[in-house]
């Protein structure tokens, strides 16, 4: 059972064409979401939305249709948000 909720650091960073991202819940979420947005702030995609039990999870993404950049990975809880920078390197 994790200590704390976290958002890890994705890796590999930077990436091409896929990161994995980590993360890890002391209790249940009924509405977690972890979507990605680009540099300018604008959501380009969602990864997960809805029930997440406590532990530890991890998602992949698989940026091989988004150009080269900088994006930001945001997660957010009943409680809290995290957001981890990512660089996508082709």
């Amino acid at each position: 059972i994790p200590y704390q909720t976290e958002l890890l650091a994705p890796y590999p960073n930077p990436f091409n064409p896929s990161t994995t991202i980590n993360f890890s819940l002391i209790d249940n979420h009924d509405n977690l979401s972890i979507k990605v947005y680009d540099i300018t702030g604008r959501l380009v995609k969602t990864l997960y939305s809805g029930f997440m039990p406590y532990g530890y999870h991890s998602i992949i993404w698989d940026a091989s249709n988004f150009a080269s950049g900088i994006y930001f990975i945001n997660m957010i809880t009943e409680n809290n948000s995290f957001s981890k920078k990512i660089t996508l390197l082709k």
